[in-house]
């Protein structure tokens, strides 16, 4: 179902604990989700453990549902069980209450185009509803009241259900996880150096890939990577890369593969993250990750985000990581040096670009060409046969080529990643033994 289709009007509502009460974020997603916002409730208060808000704000919650005619009520929070249920009362018939993280779900659902991504989302949304499940079995078992508080009919074979049909969808994203590790490891070996953008929706990722590979003609047909895409879109609404889209780059010496991932939301739970941990191996096993951030975001908004990539990337990723200042083409240079200062201790050596208007791009390839692993030097020596034409061609493809000469050997020194060094020295050795 895409966003289109779904329409309908809602009411937004969050609870803080601190002024000011932000709605910005929750808008955009009930925006992406199809959903058109008509008001919002908001209120700064200590959370209330029967309502989220306080019940009399619940009430002009319900005002305002009718006033604008909603079907649903979007939460910027995450609800229990019997908060739901309990809300749901206060509302006008039918009237379905969504809380954050159903949102996002929803989201990921109409996005989600391959099985990995169908799976992931599957394995979130069961990740959702197993506690629910929990809670029915805990409150049946203690009251003896199947359907008490409204929360259905009590099945204990559905929390077992739920379980096995989340380690199932595990084993489903691990040969997918072998079968995708398999494929980087042959790219690897075919010379390219793998870069990974992670970073928060519409920090600019989709359109900083783009950039990248703007000027170059990727071939689809090439046989050696048919799943490289051509396209990679750059619209400006959240989750548009649900999936992972790979482009092919050229940084100066290097082949580069360049991955653009998922995009990092405010709020998640560790749950969510996890159930995307398939996506985000491309980023753990990259050989440098580009974590870009929209400079023009408040410098505490910033620091937020980096310190939640952080968490996230820190945790399993072993490459570096660079952090990229996007959009610098919306402040002036008096803020873009205050925000560097600021952010210091987080982002220590950033590069400033931006990716709309390509405005120091090139120091940016820079950067991927002195962050990525060292080449290493080689001098091969090679009889003069058509054998050897065939491997001083796969040289030329794999590896960045210095000097051939030509005379009765054929000498030709190079530079390349170290799994392509030795694959030229196995094949060297076999062609002189060869013409021996």
């Amino acid at each position: 179902m895409t966003a289109n289709q779904h329409g309908g009007t809602v009411v937004v509502a969050k609870r803080a604990d601190s002024d000011p009460v932000d709605t910005a974020e929750i808008r955009e997603l009930a925006g992406a989700a199809g959903y058109h916002v008509a008001a919002a409730v908001t209120q700064t208060r200590k959370e209330d453990p029967a309502y989220c808000l306080g019940e009399g704000k619940v009430e002009e919650l319900a005002e305002a549902v009718i006033e604008a005619d909603a079907t649903a009520v979007v939460f910027d929070n995450r609800l229990g069980p019997y908060q739901t249920f309990n809300i749901g009362n206060k509302l006008p018939s039918g009237v379905e209450v969504i809380d954050r993280f159903r949102l996002i779900l929803e989201i990921f659902g109409q996005r989600a185009q391959t099985k990995k991504a169908q799976l992931q989302v599957e394995l979130a949304e069961l990740r959702y509803e197993l506690p629910r499940a929990e809670a029915k079995a805990s409150l049946a078992k203690r009251d003896e009241r199947p359907g008490f508080m409204g929360l259905g009919e009590y099945d204990e074979s559905r929390e077992r259900d739920i379980k096995k049909q989340i380690s199932r969808i595990r084993d489903e994203l691990e040969a997918i996880e072998d079968t995708e590790e398999h494929r980087r490891e042959q790219r690897r070996e075919s010379g390219f150096d793998l870069v990974a953008l992670a970073g928060y929706t519409n920090a600019g990722k989709s359109t900083l890939l783009r950039r990248l590979a703007d000027d170059l003609d990727v071939d689809e047909n090439e046989g050696r990577h048919p799943d490289l895409d051509t396209t990679a879109e750059s619209e400006n609404r959240l989750f548009t890369t649900l999936g992972t889209t790979t482009r092919r780059a050229e940084m100066g010496r290097r082949d580069v593969l360049v991955t653009d991932t998922v995009g990092f939301i405010s709020d998640l739970p560790h749950w969510l993250v996890e159930s995307f941990k398939s996506t985000l191996s491309e980023v753990y096993r990259a050989d440098l990750v580009l974590l870009v951030v929209d400079v023009s975001d408040p410098v505490e908004e910033i620091r937020e985000k980096l310190v939640t990539c952080h968490d996230t990337l820190y945790e399993r990723n072993e490459a570096p990581i660079v952090t990229v200042l996007n959009k610098i083409d919306k402040v002036s240079d008096e803020e873009l040096a205050e925000k560097r200062a600021a952010l210091s201790a987080l982002a220590p050596a950033p590069v400033a670009i931006s990716a709309q208007e390509g405005i120091d791009i090139d120091t940016l390839r820079e950067r991927v060409d002195t962050e990525l692993p060292d080449y290493q030097h080689e001098r091969l020596v090679l009889p003069m046969t058509d054998e050897t034409m065939s491997l001083v061609s796969w040289v030329h493809d794999h590896a960045w080529v210095e000097d051939v000469d030509y005379g009765d050997q054929v000498v030709i020194e190079f530079e390349a990643r170290p799994a392509v060094v030795e694959q030229s020295r196995a094949k060297a050795a076999d062609l002189v033994a060869a013409a021996e």
